[in-house]
Order: C-alpha cells, then sequence, then structure tokens
C-alpha cells in the first residue's frame, strides 16, 4: 500500500525537517511511503483567516481523486494511542488494496467544511494544539512506530 502525507507550506525550522528525514528513511522498510507539500497561500495581517483556509483548502481537494483515501490529520478528529493506530494501519492495508492512503495536515488555519466533508477519516495526534509544522514529524514517528508495533519489534516499549 501507498501511503502520502501531504502537507500545506514548507517547514520553517531544519530540525523539524531532519527529525522527519530519519523518520522517512526508517519507513523505506516497510511501505510506499511518500510527502508532498503544497503553496501556503500568500498572505498579510489583513487577510481574513477564512479566505486563507479556503484557499489552502481549495488546492487539497483538487489534488484528490478516486484512488486516495483521504484522512485528515486534526485537532478535532478520533484520538487514538499507539496500539490502535497500528492497528487502524493494518487494517487500511487489508481494505484499501491499490488504493493510496492519504494522510493530510492543514496550513495554519487548519480544514474548512468542505474538506471535512471531502474526507474519509479525521485523526487527531492529541488533545493538545501543536503547530502544522510540528505535527508532521510527530506524524511520520508514529507512523514508523505503528510499524514496528505491526511487525513485533521493540521500538515501542509497553
Amino acid at each position: 500500500m501507498q501511503i502520502e502525507l501531504w502537507q500545506i507550506g514548507k517547514t520553517k525550522f531544519p530540525y523539524i525537517d531532519e527529525g522527519v528525514d530519519i523518520y522517512v528513511q526508517r519507513l523505506k522498510h516497510y511501505c510506499k511511503f511518500s510527502m508532498h507539500t503544497l503553496k501556503e497561500t500568500e498572505h498579510n495581517k489583513k487577510t481574513k483567516v477564512e479566505h486563507i483556509r479556503s484557499q489552502d483548502c481549495a488546492q487539497l481537494l483538487k489534488k484528490i481523486t478516486d484512488k486516495h483515501y483521504v484522512v485528515l490529520l486534526d485537532e478535532k478528529g478520533k484520538e487514538m494511542d499507539s496500539v490502535a493506530f497500528a492497528k487502524y494501519i493494518e487494517g487500511k492495508e487489508l481494505d484499501l488494496g491499490s488504493r493510496t492512503l492519504v494522510f493530510i495536515i492543514g496550513g495554519a488555519y487548519g480544514f474548512n467544511r468542505e474538506m471535512r466533508q471531502a474526507a474519509q477519516g479525521i485523526i487527531s495526534l492529541s488533545k493538545m494544539t501543536f503547530s502544522h509544522q510540528m505535527i508532521r514529524l510527530f506524524f511520520v514517528e508514529q507512523l514508523y512506530r505503528a510499524y514496528t508495533i505491526k511487525n513485533g519489534q521493540s521500538y515501542h516499549n509497553m
């Protein structure tokens, strides 16, 4: 199964990119994984938040096809622990066949209603709010952890 992470805007902090790169390399042993960065909507202090959110989501919606199973990473989504997330990934591997599992991290202002309706799932990584850039690192680490749990490896201490 192909897994993709779509994100809005480039990472502004090199240490996040370095951490992400470590887990992306580790994931290559378990799955076909790729990341895609979409351009952040240009704005200034006078730009309305809803306009930014709408533009970010519009470009995401243009990319979605029938070949994608879309899961938003959003603070209002379903929470699960690492073991449950490993089972979730395992279930998607069985269910999706040749479809691509796409996880999406929105921009700084999140997702609009249209984007939420287009998604097949919404997952929260925490009740806490994190920057959309930090979530990149947290997600790839949790995806790697899910595969080590699924394969009975010792990365996840229980």
